[in-house]
């Protein structure tokens, strides 16, 4: 029995190990810690955290408690606790501290809140609420249901003159510097994972929704070369032949960009690797994916990534299979 109760209690599991069995993000095991004294994983010598069996099981159990509308500060303590989904709980007592209203967060307030923070230029205020959105939900969660909402709406408001393209640009910079901040983070080691060449089409400005995607394939072990906005489909071609890419990524939001597109399908498909396309304008016409050669990739983020991981993990003739990998959490 000691030597079972010694193994549960066995520092053995990476943060990137423990999200891919919980499905918790790390960055929301990182604010557990933070705030509730939970989980308590130690710190090996180069200084990454590394969780027991224990934590895993009392991580999985935090997780159940928050699906069927407990608080994460209840939560939190009825997992200390031991208390068992679903069973009568005992009366709040100081095993956590309470730092927060005992009300679930919903993605539609914290896109509220977002917006409004945005338009008012208050950066403080919008930073506030993405670290209680990374708190609470999911990394997915947060780009689908907060931070993209949020700038739908505010594209919304300046298309009606309701704000200026200031304010636009304004909101945009701001998440982009914070998704480019996950982006790095979510980096895959280098030499590991399939790789892919993600980019603009000529002309296509709007890269937001591709560096949501983007920072959606390295969480799931994709190396992805990120190009930015505006790229000629010839240098992005050439770039994927120098570094052996796996697959192309392009973004194309408007109509701009299909003149430059359609004669270059000749140079993709010579290139013999996967093109997948996806933006505003392929979401409303699908079709036009086959029709440049390419393949659609999907409605939004998670989705496009479920998608492009699951082809380049069917592996091609002649080729290898691809080998992924998980990140790893920033010490």
């Amino acid at each position: 029995m000691k030597q079972a109760a010694d193994w549960a209690q066995t520092a053995m599991f990476t943060a990137s190990e423990v999200e891919v069995r919980t499905g918790v993000p790390a960055s929301t095991l990182r604010q557990w810690e933070r705030r509730y004294g939970f989980p308590r994983p130690i710190r090996n010598d180069s200084g990454y955290r590394l969780y027991s069996p224990e934590d895993v099981r009392d991580i999985g159990l935090m997780k159940e408690h928050l699906r069927r509308g407990v608080s994460a500060s209840r939560a939190a303590e009825l997992t200390l606790g031991g208390v068992p989904v679903g069973a009568e709980a005992p009366p709040s007592s100081s095993l956590v501290r309470q730092t927060e209203p005992d009300l679930p967060v919903q993605p539609d307030d914290l896109a509220e809140r977002l917006t409004a923070a945005l338009v008012a230029a208050d950066t403080a205020r919008a930073s506030a609420v993405l670290a209680e959105a990374h708190a609470h939900l999911p990394i997915e969660d947060v780009l689908m249901r907060v931070m993209s909402p949020a700038l739908v709406e505010i594209g919304t408001m300046w298309a009606r003159g309701k704000i200026t393209v200031a304010h636009e640009h304004g909101a945009s910079a701001f998440l982009r510097a914070r998704l480019s901040a996950l982006m790095d983070i979510a980096g895959v080691q280098e030499g590991l994972g399939p790789l892919v060449v993600a980019a603009c089409a000529p002309g296509e400005q709007h890269e937001l929704g591709l560096m949501m995607l983007t920072l959606a394939l390295r969480r799931r072990g994709v190396r992805v070369a990120y190009l930015g906005a505006d790229l000629p489909v010839a240098a992005m071609i050439a770039f994927a032949r120098e570094q052996g890419a796996q697959g192309l990524l392009l973004s194309v939001n408007g109509e701009w960009a299909l003149d430059a597109l359609e004669p270059a399908r000749p140079q993709l498909r010579a290139l013999g690797l996967p093109v997948f396309l996806g933006g505003a304008l392929l979401n409303a016409r699908p079709e036009l994916a086959a029709e440049l050669g390419g393949v659609y990739a999907g409605p939004d983020a998670p989705h496009a990534a479920a998608i492009i991981a699951g082809t380049l993990d069917r592996p091609r003739p002649g080729n290898a299979h691809p080998q992924k990998t998980q990140m790893e959490e920033q010490p």
